[in-house]
């Protein structure tokens, strides 16, 4: 299995008491979560290259399949059932047992869809398009996966710290995306409609993922500008 070596960070002191209250200041001298706040930035700044990237995959989509008039807003992403906060007032209401739950669920939620759409890339179609984006969906579930390792760790690391109660068990099979929400993806035959729906999707939780963590990070570090 492949090391994720920017996940490995050194833990200072960890005397902290157990709860959910924010812990210190951000930047301040001696804070004893100082590895967690490398943490934040290391998982901030991974989700923000997978949206990037899925943003220009999705951009190159448009250019290419540009989708037709009747079905602009009709989309329905697989992610649907998920909960999710639909602006920043709402995830800032939420906890953070809470937060960590909806980002890896998303996280989670995109392992199958990727490969089948890199498996559905056929190269007799659009060739450059179609290599292109079996590529960067590679690329996608790669860097998927060093997130979603990444945000695991660093729930682990704020359970020890006290910033996250230690009974929260995350992933619990209850919580993953229905099997039957996956079926439009598994069955296999995507066409340039469907490559188009599922990039807007990956974009949009792309999108999500990263402002979850900027959220949680600003509600782990009350002295952070958010």
């Amino acid at each position: 299995m492949r090391q994720i070596g920017f996940f490995y960070l050194p833990l200072v002191c960890i005397s902290m008491r157990v709860g959910t209250a924010p812990i210190c200041i951000y930047g301040q001298a001696g804070c004893p979560s100082s590895s967690l706040a490398d943490f934040f930035d290391r998982v901030i700044q991974q989700s923000s290259r997978m949206h990037g990237i899925s943003s220009s995959l999705h951009s190159e989509s448009e250019q290419n399949f540009l989708p037709r008039r009747n079905f602009i807003g009709k989309r329905k992403c697989h992610t649907y059932s998920i909960p999710t906060p639909d602006d920043k007032e709402n995830a800032q209401r939420l906890g953070r047992e809470q937060m960590i739950e909806v980002i890896l669920r998303l996280l989670e939620a995109w392992s199958d869809p990727l490969s089948q759409f890199h498996l559905s890339m056929s190269p007799d179609q659009d060739q450059d398009f179609n290599q292109y984006g079996s590529n960067k969906a590679l690329e996608i579930s790669d860097m998927l996966h060093q997130l979603r390792e990444g945000v695991t760790k660093m729930a682990d690391k704020m359970k020890i710290l006290g910033a996250l109660g230690n009974s929260v068990t995350f992933l619990s099979p209850e919580s993953f995306v229905p099997v039957s929400d996956f079926s439009f993806y598994k069955r296999g035959e995507l066409n340039s409609v469907d490559h188009h729906n599922l990039l807007f999707c990956l974009n949009r939780d792309a999108n999500k993922v990263k402002n979850y963590l900027r959220v949680l990070k600003c509600t782990t570090f009350p002295g952070t500008d958010c």
